[in-house]
């Protein structure tokens, strides 16, 4: 038994390697992430006579490079979360902390967690993907966010309340009518300098130029409001390159966000578990790949209460002698990333109401005790969460090696 200890950091890496009982096979080195010093390190760990494994942690993308080739020239490699080693027992009271002593403290978390320890393996490359995919969406659809906040305080400036005579949906392209709307009637004069007439006739044929449905009763509600209104920038030149520019910016965050939307549903589909997920209540193409993208692999997972310890919706305790605590919240110890998710998907069967749905009727039954909003939703992630780690895992059990 070779207990590989590495210790990732950006560039490098801190190699250590043990046997049972503290014998040393190889102190503390450093290796840099080239082609070279990672073919040599490749060497050297098969020259070593017995079974090697090797254990990193999972550090943001910094261990990919190293773990993908490790495994390639056949070597048994894994990628284990920070917080498994830094909970790992120091039995020291001086508290040491430095790639030396870390690379040390992960080759005998490997020797503990031998039989434990899963197979980096090309699936992991693919959930990698959608979980950087789904990183990235995340940080398009807070651009996102900010950009329409943006162009809507504009807005208040020169048509308020623009926004809201339009509730539908992006296109795949990005495009929303609303925006489209109001970047061609980007003034309130744009449209009450006409008459009523003039402007139906005016916003038919954007309406088929856009490719958009047309309402002549929206169109009369439209042009009535617009008599109301108080603009406070003026109808020039300025004013409207000022919102040209803005309506660009969210058109363009938009585009990226749909985009994705559509490639992070088209790589999970290349998962195993994908028409499971895609089967649960509240989970459709957007936030199914996801959920995917945040739990990653299940069977990774010993038990139920593991996959929600790791999303944080799991019940803390507290109690000390004969002191119980009653209440106490979630741990939220786990990815926020993923408990964003649950609670989306729990908003969503808040709001759909499927009544043969487990996780719904829970829900209800927690409100209707008068539960607080972020009991019954928590609650509501963690019952979601049990079945489905129940209903993956049964089915890629049932798959063939």
């Amino acid at each position: 038994m070779n207990a590989v200890g590495i210790d990732v950091s950006k560039g490098k890496s801190m190699v250590a390697i043990l046997r049972p009982y503290g014998e040393i096979v190889s102190p503390p080195f450093e290796i840099k992430h080239t082609s070279g010093n990672i073919q040599s390190l490749i060497k050297q760990i098969k020259s070593i006579e017995g079974e090697s494994r090797i254990v990193m942690e999972h550090t943001g993308r910094y261990y990919e490079p190293l773990a993908r080739e490790l495994s390639q020239a056949g070597l048994f490699v894994t990628a284990v979360n920070p917080k498994l080693i830094k909970d790992f027992g120091d039995n020291s009271l001086r508290k040491v902390k430095s790639d030396k002593a870390d690379s040390v403290k992960i080759a005998r978390y490997t020797l503990d967690s031998w039989t434990n320890l899963k197979q980096y393996s090309l699936m992991d490359e693919i959930r990698n993907q959608l979980k950087t995919m789904n990183r990235q969406f995340g940080f398009y659809m807070k651009h996102k966010t900010a950009m329409k906040n943006n162009f809507i305080g504009i807005l208040d400036q020169t048509y308020p309340g623009v926004n809201t005579y339009f509730d539908s949906p992006a296109r795949d392209d990005g495009s929303q009518k609303w925006v489209d709307f109001a970047t061609t009637y980007w003034h309130v004069d744009c449209v009450r300098k006409m008459s009523l007439n003039a402007f139906i006739n005016h916003y038919q044929k954007w309406c088929k130029r856009k490719k958009y449905n047309f309402s002549k009763a929206k169109a009369e509600e439209i042009y009535g409001a617009a008599k109301e209104l108080v603009p406070v920038l003026p109808k020039d030149d300025l004013t409207k390159l000022i919102l040209r520019q803005a309506a660009e910016q969210l058109n363009s965050a938009s585009k990226i966000v749909e985009e994705l939307r559509t490639l992070m549903n088209e790589t999970a589909a290349k998962l195993p578990e994908y028409p499971v997920v895609m089967e649960m209540k509240g989970v459709g193409p957007s936030l199914g790949p996801q959920l995917m993208a945040e739990i990653g692999d299940v069977t990774r997972f010993t038990h139920k209460g593991a996959i929600t310890a790791f999303a944080g919706v799991d019940p803390g305790v507290n109690e000390s002698g004969t002191h119980v605590q009653k209440s106490v919240p979630a741990s939220k110890r786990g990815s926020s990333v993923l408990r964003k998710s649950l609670f989306q998907v729990m908003d969503a069967l808040i709001k759909t109401k499927p009544q043969d749905d487990p996780v719904y009727m829970f829900m209800d039954k927690k409100r209707a005790q008068g539960k607080p909003y972020y009991v019954y939703m928590t609650a509501g992630a963690n019952k979601f969460l049990r079945i489905y780690y129940g209903r993956v895992k049964e089915y890629l059990m049932s798959l063939p090696e």
